[in-house]
Parts: C-alpha cells; sequence; structure tokens
C-alpha cells in the first residue's frame, strides 16, 4: 500500500511541474513580446528606405521607421519584463485550501 501511495505522488509531482513549465512557455507576456518583436522588425526594415510617395505621404516623417522602433522597444520591454519577473508556478489544488497535507 505504501509503495503504491509513493508512485502515485511521484506521479501526482510529475504532472505538477509540466504543469507549471506549460503555464510559463504560455505566459501572455512571450507571445505579446514575442509579436511585436517580429512586427517591429518587419515595419522597421520597410522604414528604412521609404519611397519618395511613402514620404509625401507622411509630410516628410519616416512614420514606418519610428512605429517599427517603437514596436521593437515595447516588445524587448514585454520580453525584459518576462525576464526580470517570471510567472510562479501554480499551487497544486490541496495546497491553497490547507488539503489534507496541511
Amino acid at each position: 500500500m505504501s509503495e503504491f501511495r509513493n508512485e502515485l505522488h511521484k506521479e501526482v509531482s510529475e504532472l505538477e511541474r509540466k504543469s507549471a513549465t506549460a503555464a510559463r512557455l504560455f505566459d501572455i507576456r512571450r507571445i505579446i513580446g514575442g509579436l511585436f518583436v517580429i512586427y517591429g522588425v518587419i515595419v522597421t526594415l520597410a522604414g528604412i528606405n521609404p519611397s519618395d510617395a511613402d514620404l509625401k505621404k507622411a509630410e516628410g516623417v519616416h512614420i514606418n521607421l519610428w512605429t517599427g522602433l517603437a514596436m521593437l522597444v515595447l516588445g524587448l520591454f514585454f520580453l525584459l519584463w518576462l525576464k526580470l519577473r517570471p510567472a510562479p508556478a501554480p499551487a497544486p489544488d490541496g495546497a491553497a485550501d490547507g488539503g489534507p497535507d496541511a
């Protein structure tokens, strides 16, 4: 009986660890930051060498370049925030309410 209980405890611990890893992997800051960085690179590249028509439409402002750089900064901010303050691991169901092991 004790051996079965230890094996069950190991399996539960493993599933909790995998759940915490999945929660960190799909943190919304990673998704938002990654998308802003990708789109920021694309828009910045488009704004490096604008056509005369594009500059005339924007009244001489390199709008794609500035917008792309702003998107890059915002995306890097989200990724830095994720790195400095990672998401805490979700608490097991029994630990939050003082379950049987408490």
